[in-house]
């Protein structure tokens, strides 16, 4: 199960359930031009891995942890597809397939000093799907870059409302207006504090949650606001040099 494999599926799976939709594994198969047994096999080890649920005979959600990684690969693909439209001048037609190919290979930090260079574009196209949230606790791009060179991490976040029962972070940030923050600090919710989800509807309806052995319930709405930070799976994140692991950066030449 190659870390590309598993990105091509996380996108595809996220294509559905950002319209409220789940999964089917005949319209994945088409999706990815693969046979529904490669689907079913596939989508038992993103399970396996706590990276979907699978519902028999209904389709396939993303877990938070799932949500989480396709975020990331989500982003980088429609932030490539603004950078090959809008600075190298390719047609529509063609950059989807470019960035599909390029976004596997495309870092956390080269990702976000794109999103800079462009201007944080909502938007894959002018009239595309939207782009991801930066998973950076940041107002702007000066300090995108100024957290990004004091830190060069990139954790592992996903709003609150994504995650599924069971599943359970800790807060890094919350984004929003004054009034939200305020209500969301003054439920408890700072940053650090650990929360772990009882309940939550698929798509819509609130979300119950456990916070200092605490039960609180927040609309959707409000939970979007939450950014929580997720256990990082280094097995998602390993990536291998495309000449071989005998490859080595050396007083600034590569050596062998």
């Amino acid at each position: 199960m190659s870390s590309e494999s598993v990105e091509e599926y996380l996108e595809a799976i996220y294509a559905f359930n950002e319209n409220g939709e789940l999964a089917k594994n005949t319209e994945l198969a088409k999706k990815l031009r693969v046979s529904p047994p490669s689907v079913t096999q596939m989508i038992k080890k993103m399970a396996d891995n706590g990276l979907v649920k699978y519902k028999p005979y209904k389709g396939v959600m993303l877990t938070g942890k799932g949500m989480a990684h396709a975020q990331k690969v989500v982003r980088k693909h429609r932030l490539l597809e603004r950078f090959l439209h809008d600075f190298l001048g390719l047609r529509r037609n063609k950059v989807h397939d470019e960035a599909c190919r390029l976004e596997h290979g495309l870092s956390d930090e080269a990702a976000a000093a794109l999103c800079k260079a462009l201007e944080s574009p909502e938007t894959s196209l002018d009239d595309g799907p939207p782009i991801p949230p930066c998973p950076l606790d940041v107002e702007d791009c000066e300090q995108c870059a100024a957290v990004r060179e004091e830190d060069g991490s990139f954790k592992l976040l996903t709003e609150l409302s994504n995650l599924k029962p069971g599943e359970e972070g800790v807060v890094a940030f919350i984004r929003g207006g004054t009034t939200a923050c305020q209500r969301l600090l003054d439920m408890g919710l700072t940053r650090g504090t650990k929360i772990h989800v009882v309940n939550a509807a698929p798509f819509h309806g609130p979300i119950e949650i456990e916070v200092r052995e605490t039960l609180l319930a927040l609309g959707r709405g409000l939970a979007r606001r939450v950014f929580i930070e997720l256990e990082n799976d280094s097995s998602q994140q390993k990536r291998v040099h495309p000449h071989g692991p005998h490859h080595r950066r050396e007083r600034g030449r590569w050596k062998k």
